[in-house]
């Protein structure tokens, strides 16, 4: 398929709307719809329903879209590899992570890394635990760091780091300020819990816990990210259970306490595809998120206590 008109494909199934989409591309209609209608007699089958307002993808259509959407991306990341190489760079490295991982060790380990290993062009991706597995799967990423031993399964990986879960409350909560909770007690509270969709490990483990603790949770919000999590318990829109390195974050009002008994801990692991030598720099970071797993195991309780 021609990419002139595949890119021209993707703008109008994002617009709906021939007008639109073609003051987007800086053209005239006439010119894009010629374009859309070349593009279906070459895959002879109508990709759009078109009325007199505006144009619906078909159910081939729809398949297109989520298709050229990854190939003109790795069209463009192509060219940035093209571009980093002929500036004098080995390669790119594409890496995956979570919000969370800014609170596990990411930093020091890109610093690192680009100290290290300067003619590798490291490229950062946030990305929810799903969608970097089929990330790696699709070789649109190269490592990534995602919840659970189950997320990871099928891909080569090791566990990098485990931690308890703690209570996240707001500032004027009943419980903010003892020093352990029993969790039950938290069983008339409505939660604030990250997305089953964006990370199911999660949701199941705390879920899970609840259960265990004599109750279902309350779930009145899910959201996408870990500092929205945090967010709205600061709102006083509910209270929730967080990996005990997110009480790191800062600024924040929000109290982090911690359970009275032990309970199944909070799994981050690493995970990559295939031969780590035959991407560059890859089997680096492999060894720079080792060497960090083993500081984030000797660093001292105190300073992860909440």
């Amino acid at each position: 398929m021609d990419l002139r008109k595949l890119r021209y494909f993707s703008v109008l199934a994002e617009e709906r709307h021939f007008g639109r989409a073609a003051k987007r591309l800086s053209m005239s209609q006439p010119p894009l719809s010629l374009a859309i209608q070349q593009l279906e007699n070459e895959l002879q089958t109508p990709l759009f329903d078109r009325n007199s307002r505006n144009v619906e993808l078909t159910r081939a259509g729809v398949a297109l879209q989520r298709e050229a959407r990854l190939l003109l991306r790795r069209l463009d990341e192509t060219k940035a590899l093209v571009r980093a190489v002929a500036g004098g760079k080995e390669g790119r490295l594409r890496v995956g992570f979570g919000g969370a991982m800014l609170y596990r060790g990411l930093p020091e380990m890109v610093e690192r890394f680009r100290k290290e290993h300067p003619g590798i062009d490291l490229s950062l991706q946030e990305l929810n635990s799903l969608e970097q597995v089929a990330a790696v799967k699709r070789n649109e990423i190269d490592f990534g760091f995602v919840s659970g031993a189950k997320t990871a399964a099928e891909l080569n990986g090791f566990r990098y780091h485990s931690e308890p879960f703690v209570a996240c409350l707001h500032e004027r909560h009943r419980y903010a300020n003892v020093r352990r909770l029993d969790l039950a007690k938290l069983k008339e509270d409505e939660f604030v819990l990250f997305s089953r969709g964006s990370s199911p490990h999660y949701f199941e483990s705390i879920v899970a816990l609840c259960l265990a603790h004599g109750f279902m949770p309350n779930i009145k919000h899910e959201v996408r990210h870990w500092s929205s999590v945090v967010a709205f318990v600061e709102s006083g829109m509910g209270v929730s259970l967080v990996p005990r390195t997110l009480s790191a974050r800062s600024p924040t009002t929000a109290k982090f306490v911690k359970f009275s008994e032990p309970h199944e801990a909070s799994e981050t692991w690493c995970i990559w595809k295939g031969n780590a030598d035959d991407v560059p720099g890859l089997s680096a970071m492999i060894e720079i998120s080792r060497d960090q797993s083993k500081r984030m195991i000797s660093t001292p309780r105190a300073r992860l206590a909440v």
